[in-house]
C-alpha cells in the first residue's frame, strides 16, 4: 500500500538530489533542523546565506535549466522531521522582537501545521495541512462535509497514526460510501485548509447541495453574545494568534462547542466531526466562523444541514449565491452592535 506522505518526501528528496547533481551543490551533514551551508558558493552562484538559493545547470549553449531561461531553484535545506511522540498544536521559538524603539530577545508560541493524510478503507484520498489536534473530528467532519458519508453511522471507526512524515487518519467506511468514493478518487496535496482540495473537475466545485431545511430564527443579541464569547473559547489562538475558530452556537448565542485550526475549512470540518461524534442535530444551532465566509464554508454547512452561517468578516459573492440556492442564512461582519445579512434576512430578528 502506498504511503502518500512518503511519496511527498520521496519527490522532495529526488528533486533535491537531481538539483545537487546539476548545480554542483554539496550538502553538509547537519543535525535535524540545522541549516546546511553550501561550500561551493562561487561555482553555484550562492550568496553565502546557505538557506535557499537559485542556480541552474549551464549547457554548452549557455542556456540555464528552468522555465523561459530562468534559473532552476535549488534548495539545500528541508524542514526538520516531525517527532510523532511529541506532536503538539503549538511550538516555542526564540525570536527577536522590536518594541518601543529597541530589540528584545523573546520566546514566541507558533501554531503547528503538519501533513494529514486521509485514507478510506486503505485507499489514500487526500493530504491536507492542518493543526495536529482533534484529528478524529477532522477526518469524520471532512468525510461528512464533502459528501463522502451521508451519515455518521457509515463510518465504523477512525484510527490515527503518526510518523516522522506526518499524520494518517484511517477511516473504515461502509461499502456504499466506499463505492461512491472510488468513482471520484484522486490523490493530491492540499494547501493549508484548502477548501477545494479533493475536487478534480469544475462540476465538482459547484456541486448540487441539499436544502438546509427549516430556517433558524435568531435574534441579533444571540450573534452578539456568541461573538463576545469567542476569545475565551480559543486558547490556541490566544497564544499563537494564527488559527481560525469554528463555533457551534445555540439559537440563544451560547457557544456549545468550538474547534481551532490553521485552516478555516479544517476548523469547520473538526467542528462538524465533533458534533457528529456527540450525536448533536445539525439543524439545532448556527456556526460562527472567525474568518470570512467563502463558498466552501457555505457548501460544507449546507451539505450536513446547518441552517445558518455567521462570520466575523465578509462573505464572497459566490458564497452568497450558494447560500441563496441552498436556503442557508448567511451573516457577516458580526459584532456587538452590527452585522450584515446576505441571505435569509427573514430568519434573523433585529430586536435585541
Amino acid at each position: 500500500m502506498s504511503n502518500p506522505l512518503r511519496e511527498l518526501a520521496d519527490v522532495s528528496e529526488a528533486d533535491a538530489a537531481d538539483a545537487g547533481g546539476a548545480g554542483g551543490v554539496r550538502d553538509k551533514a547537519a543535525k535535524p533542523g540545522a541549516v546546511a551551508v553550501d561550500e561551493t558558493s562561487e561555482a553555484a552562484g550562492a550568496d553565502n546565506t546557505g538557506v535557499i538559493r537559485e542556480t541552474g545547470q549551464a549547457h554548452e549553449s549557455g542556456a540555464v535549466d528552468g522555465v523561459d531561461g530562468m534559473p532552476a531553484p535549488v534548495c539545500d535545506v528541508a524542514p526538520a522531521a516531525i517527532d510523532p511522540e511529541r506532536l503538539s498544536p503549538q511550538a516555542s521559538f526564540a525570536v527577536r522582537r522590536f518594541r518601543h524603539g529597541g530589540w528584545q530577545q523573546a520566546s514566541d508560541e507558533l501554531a503547528e501545521e503538519v501533513p494529514v493524510a486521509l485514507e478510506f478503507n486503505g485507499i489514500s484520498h487526500v493530504v491536507m495541512l492542518a493543526t495536529p489536534a482533534d484529528i478524529e473530528d477532522f477526518a469524520l467532519g471532512f468525510a461528512l462535509s464533502e459528501g463522502i458519508l451521508n451519515d455518521r453511522r457509515e463510518c465504523y471507526g477512525v484510527d490515527v497514526s503518526a510518523t516522522s512524515l506526518g499524520i494518517t487518519a484511517h477511516l473504515d467506511i461502509s461499502s456504499r460510501a466506499f463505492a461512491g468514493l472510488k468513482e471520484r478518487r484522486r490523490n493530491l496535496t492540499g494547501r493549508t485548509g484548502c477548501g477545494l482540495c479533493g475536487t478534480e473537475s469544475l462540476d465538482q466545485v459547484l456541486r448540487p447541495l441539499p436544502s438546509a431545511g427549516e430556517p433558524l430564527r435568531v435574534r441579533h443579541a444571540a450573534l452578539a453574545a456568541a461573538h463576545a464569547g469567542l476569545a475565551a473559547r480559543q486558547p490556541l489562538n490566544g497564544v499563537t494568534g494564527a488559527v481560525h475558530g469554528a463555533a457551534w452556537c445555540s439559537p440563544q448565542g451560547e457557544i456549545l462547542s468550538l474547534r481551532e485550526d490553521v485552516g478555516r475549512h479544517n476548523a469547520l470540518d473538526k467542528l462538524i466531526g465533533a458534533l457528529a461524534r456527540e450525536g448533536r442535530a445539525f439543524d439545532g444551532g448556527f456556526v460562527l466562523m472567525t474568518s470570512r465566509a467563502s463558498v466552501e464554508i457555505v457548501q460544507k454547512a449546507a451539505q450536513v444541514g446547518i441552517p445558518m452561517v455567521a462570520a466575523v468578516s465578509a462573505a464572497t459573492a459566490l458564497a452568497v449565491r450558494t447560500a441563496q440556492a441552498a436556503g442557508v442564512t448567511l451573516v457577516g461582519f458580526v459584532r456587538a452592535e452590527q452585522c450584515v445579512i446576505y441571505t435569509g434576512g427573514a430568519t434573523l430578528d433585529a430586536q435585541a
